[in-house]
């Protein structure tokens, strides 16, 4: 009968006592095994890079590199290397980071360590798990992006194939002159479409225009 092996984990988190406290307390739980602990995202990647873990336990606020810049480095890097963050904060932006970056599991430092404990084992075996305030925020941001995505596209459907065109060009950064040499057609052409494309849109101007298509993946 083959012996399961132990999740091996790499710990990152600046705070002395907490790193060795989250150390002694894998270590004594069966199944675990802590081969590296760092006290900044720089120290955490350099051992990442050597000792190739399953799961690193990283929390965000860290010198040198935070903890979404590490998760982002080590999935690019190394993809079948698991994350789990680990934090304080209950800021919807940064759990967005972090899940953005390639985070798998997100649990909050006044959880019980069974929580932690439980999203190493799911991410180790490839799955996610999220601390369910955490989910939920996530599920509600999800929904919101959804409806915007989708109200974004019943605007955009209202524009002529022609305004799509110069739409797409305005979104590059180019100015009128240089759309109508694209498209091969006035520069009274274009400022013609791009007053219809406001209005259609409902913006203010050509830079809210850009970032709505910039949004949609016009570019």
């Amino acid at each position: 009968m083959e012996v399961e092996r132990p999740i091996r984990v790499v710990i990152a988190e600046d705070q002395r006592l907490t790193r060795e406290t989250l150390a002694r307390l894998l270590e004594m739980e069966p199944g675990f095994e802590v081969v590296g602990a760092a006290q900044d995202g720089v120290e955490a990647l350099n051992l990442v890079r050597r000792s190739r873990p399953n799961v690193l336990l990283t929390d965000i606020e860290m010198p040198c590199m935070n903890g979404i810049e590490l998760t982002r480095t080590v999935k690019q890097e190394i993809g079948e290397v698991g994350v789990v963050v680990l934090t304080i904060y209950h800021d919807d932006s940064r759990v967005f980071q972090a899940i953005r970056a390639g985070a798998q599991g997100y649990v909050l430092k006044d959880c019980p360590m069974e929580d932690t404990l439980d999203a190493i084992r799911a991410v180790a075996r490839g799955e996610g798990l999220l601390h369910p305030s955490v989910a939920a925020r996530v599920l509600t941001e999800f929904a919101r992006l959804a409806g915007r995505g989708a109200a974004d596209q019943a605007v955009f459907s209202e524009l002529s194939a022609r305004e799509v065109e110069v739409l797409r060009e305005l979104a590059t950064g180019k100015r009128n002159r240089q759309i109508a040499d694209a498209l091969f057609i006035s520069e009274k052409t274009v400022k013609n479409h791009i007053s219809s494309i406001l209005f259609k849109l409902h913006v203010n101007d050509r830079t809210e225009a850009a970032l709505l298509a910039a949004r949609q993946g016009l570019v």
